[in-house]
């Protein structure tokens, strides 16, 4: 498996409206316990970096670091995004899997 095996996978939960994309977003489903999964781009700013991490570690969800902010939007046929939150627990798992594959 591939990165893009992950990307792919995350453009098809996009289209299966499994996504949240945005900061404001994103911590409203991490807050209501509905996030599975976070990616967190490589190169977002330090203040996001820190509350979504600690977010994160809060309420244990898995947190992706691989990409940049231009690889998750390509993604999901976007420009950029910095934080991109998985809410199907299906999803999650494989892209868990394909990520256990990579190492």
């Amino acid at each position: 498996m591939t990165n893009d095996k992950i990307l792919n996978l995350l453009g098809l939960a996009y289209r299966a409206g499994k996504t949240i994309c945005g900061a404001a977003a994103a911590e409203q489903q991490i807050k209501k316990k509905s996030a599975r999964l976070l990616f967190l781009a490589g190169d977002c700013g330090a203040t996001n970096e820190e509350r979504y991490l600690r977010l994160s570690t809060q309420n244990r969800i898995k947190v992706i670091r691989t990409y940049s902010k231009e690889e998750l939007g390509r993604a999901l046929g976007r420009s950029q995004t910095a934080i991109v939150v998985l809410t199907d627990k299906g999803f999650a798992e494989a892209v868990s899997k394909a990520v256990q594959k990579m190492d």
